[in-house]
């Protein structure tokens, strides 16, 4: 599924929930939209444009993550994030690199699947209502006296079932379901997460699963609404051909899927030595990376999957290191290289106020539940903000991470003792704000192991 987004509108989408990084936005957006256009260009020429993938430089916490989150939202697309450290060379025990491409795939095949559960709802819908009145009004039921005397033919007393269900009278009673039992009879086996014993082109479950023989029908005893939601499913299933979902799952993540790969800096070998200095085992996961990123062929329980269209979205803090310290070829992989700037008082401030999704207003709802009415006044906001950006300066500057952290200890008490003050308001001002975070800021030692 392609997106028509202009650069100009997912930049406006993203400044939705993003404060600021107007240059990643902006890099982001083009890559998305040049997706599309790739799209549109005919001939081979267009198996010929590949994508400029893109490296996001900045500390944790400027908003390197939720781009890239955000953009594959936007674009519907196949997203993974993975975090460069957690692979290894082969021959090294860890994950193998291949594995990002497996599980890309697999949050493909889920993703069609449920849109394709989607398309066929309403026939899974009617098909499960059969079932159910077929249960409750088997089709060898005798004819049947009504109230008044009258004897009602079978299929009238199935149409008032129905009704009777449609309208939620049925709910307290129950029917049996019959359901297959194990198709293994090793219904525990596992593939060991570990290394290149994790992924091996099928899982060995299902593989097992498909020569073994099925076993005894279960019955289950359930009330009609909890076997008419089994039955949806069961028949929205029956309904999907999976080979078409299959082959639309791989074509997306062809053409469409984004791997945001972070923490692509703890893998650079710093020329300079120290803390990361060279390292046999970094480079070798960057050469292990590097044809993943360049165009290979992966052999996933799908199918085969091809990776040269994939976007892939690099991040890293790179303070020890820089993307020169990466292996050359690697580099030229990643021509678009965009620098996100440290987040000041006033980006703190509007994360605060601004986004869809600020702290605020999840607090303010979170509470809501608790029917209390909370409110903060805007110098409580800028004193918060005062106080975060006090703390990054005093420890590790964690961006705006440290939000949540100052939020939480704000309003703890509050959240603790919420549910015996329901039906209250709440106003938080400066001096609250002051009384419950200034000595802990002033503390440093404290406030390294509070906020």
């Amino acid at each position: 599924m392609e997106t028509t987004f202009t650069p100009r509108e997912i930049v406006s989408e993203l400044d939705r929930y993003i404060v600021g990084q107007n240059d990643a936005k902006r890099a982001v957006a083009i890559a998305l939209r040049n997706r599309w256009r790739r799209q549109q260009v005919p001939g081979e020429l267009r198996d010929e444009i590949m994508p400029k993938n893109i490296i996001l430089i900045g500390p944790t916490g400027v908003g390197k993550t939720e781009i890239a989150r955000r953009l594959a939202k936007l674009a519907k697309a196949p997203f993974i994030k993975v975090e460069a450290t957690k692979y290894t060379e082969v021959g090294y025990v860890g994950k193998d690199v291949d594995s990002m491409i497996r599980e890309l795939t697999d949050i493909s095949v889920k993703m069609v699947r449920e849109e394709a559960k989607q398309r066929v709802q309403v026939r899974a819908q009617e098909q499960a209502e059969e079932k159910i009145l077929d249960l409750l009004v088997p089709k060898t039921t005798p004819p049947q006296k009504s109230g008044n005397g009258e004897t009602e033919k079978p299929d009238e007393t199935r149409e008032k079932m129905r009704q009777l269900f449609r309208q939620g009278k049925l709910k307290d009673r129950s029917i049996e379901l019959k359901s297959d039992g194990p198709k293994s009879p090793f219904p525990m086996i596992e593939v060991v997460a570990s290394g290149s014993v994790e992924e091996m082109g099928m899982n060995l479950k299902d593989m097992l699963g498909q020569f073994m023989p099925s076993g005894k029908d279960r019955k289950r005893k359930l009330k009609v609404p909890e076997a008419y939601e089994l039955l949806v499913q069961e028949e929205a299933q029956k309904l999907i051909d999976m080979d078409d979902v299959l082959k639309e799952a791989i074509q997306r993540v062809e053409q469409n899927g984004i791997v945001f790969l972070d923490e692509i800096d703890k893998i650079a070998a710093g020329r300079e030595g120290g803390r990361y200095g060279p390292d046999v085992s970094r480079e070798g996961v960057q050469r292990d990376i590097l044809p993943i990123i360049e165009g290979s062929t992966v052999t996933t329980k799908h199918g085969l999957v091809k990776t040269d269209h994939i976007l892939f979205i690099a991040a890293g803090a790179f303070h020890s290191s820089k993307p020169s310290d990466l292996i050359p070829e690697l580099q030229g992989r990643f021509p678009i290289r965009v620098e996100l700037k440290p987040l000041v008082k006033d980006d703190f401030f509007k994360i605060l106020t601004q986004p869809q999704n600020s702290l605020t207003k999840q607090y303010t709802a979170m509470l809501a539940a608790e029917k209390i009415k909370l409110e903060f006044n805007e110098e409580a906001l800028w004193e918060i903000c005062n106080l975060a950006v006090t703390v990054n300066e005093q420890m590790e500057d964690i961006g705006a991470r440290r939000l949540h952290t100052v939020m939480e200890k704000l309003l703890e008490e509050i959240l603790f003792d919420a549910p015996e003050k329901s039906g209250k308001g709440l106003k938080i001002d400066k001096t609250y704000v002051a009384s419950r975070l200034a000595s802990i800021v002033k503390n440093r030692d404290l406030s390294r192991y509070i906020l």
